[in-house]
């Protein structure tokens, strides 16, 4: 017998953690300024994710390195005041939290005064524990990241399946149940074999968001471009495209150009 879904008018760590034991699936998806986040929120994504993926699809960067904490908080101000639904999470960005706990805490303690944010994210496992024992200490809600970790690219040097093996399988378990231990309130998992995904899901109470990590998860998230068919450069295995954006805009912006050439418009009904 199916369970009535909760109509949830504002999402909270509690609400997710309600969903998993519910077993309903949890949504979340990017976004980086106010518009797309208003759109986001309108039709019902439980999280917004302010991602540091930013530093690729608004900045053009190859890798997610460069993006800066200031300008992590400018877009999460942005998506914030759009917002009156869905659990805002930003990342922290590389290097704001990884060489110190106390920066980890300065840098978590300004994204949620100037960005209003409601939760941080973090990649990493054991390596980061005390940075995010002392971002939750503070009462600041963190969500882990396991798996391929962005900000781990060069060390990794691919962003190929991570835990194929079974040693890194094994450090991620343990990881996934540190994250819960210590106080997360979910963790994403990213591009990992989906067998391997469902197995953490089911060993621990926190929900687990999956990307590349198949449907034995918790809920899903993707990078809002990729899924609006935006960006045409991108197309993992993971993703499934909702719509074409890239032709469909290309082809109105084109059609603009070439009515304002032939003077067609603004035409009569549109100017004063």
């Amino acid at each position: 017998m199916s369970v009535a879904k909760k109509d949830y008018k504002r999402i909270t760590t509690k609400s997710l953690i309600e969903m998993k034991s519910h077993g309903e699936k949890i949504s979340m998806l990017t976004a980086y300024d106010y518009t797309m986040a208003k759109i986001v929120d309108t039709a019902g994504v439980d999280v917004i994710l302010v991602g540091d993926s930013a530093s690729n699809v608004m900045a053009g960067h190859e890798t997610t390195l460069p993006i800066t904490l200031d300008q992590m908080i400018y877009h999460a101000s942005s998506v914030v005041r759009a917002v009156e639904r869905a659990l805002v999470v930003v990342d922290l960005p590389f290097g704001s939290y990884q060489s110190d706990p106390k920066e980890a805490l300065r840098s978590a303690i300004r994204i949620m005064k100037e960005s209003g944010g409601h939760a941080v994210k973090l990649e990493g496992g054991k390596e980061i524990k005390e940075s995010i024992k002392k971002i939750l200490n503070a009462g600041i809600p963190v969500m882990g990241h396991l798996g391929l970790t962005p900000q781990s690219i060069y060390k990794f040097g691919t962003y190929s399946v991570r835990a194929k093996e079974e040693e890194e399988a094994e450090k991620l378990i343990e990881d996934a149940k540190l994250l819960e231990k210590v106080g997360c309130f979910a963790v994403v998992l990213e591009k990992i074999p989906a067998d391997l995904a469902q197995k953490v899901a089911e060993s621990i109470s926190i929900p687990v968001i999956g990307i590349g990590a198949g449907g034995g998860v918790d809920g899903q998230v993707l990078v809002i471009h990729d899924m609006l068919g935006m960006n045409n450069e991108f197309s993992p295995r993971f993703l499934r495209r909702y719509l074409n954006l890239y032709d469909e805009m290309t082809k109105a912006i084109g059609q603009y150009a070439a009515d304002v050439k032939s003077s067609d418009f603004p035409n009569a009904g549109e100017q004063y």
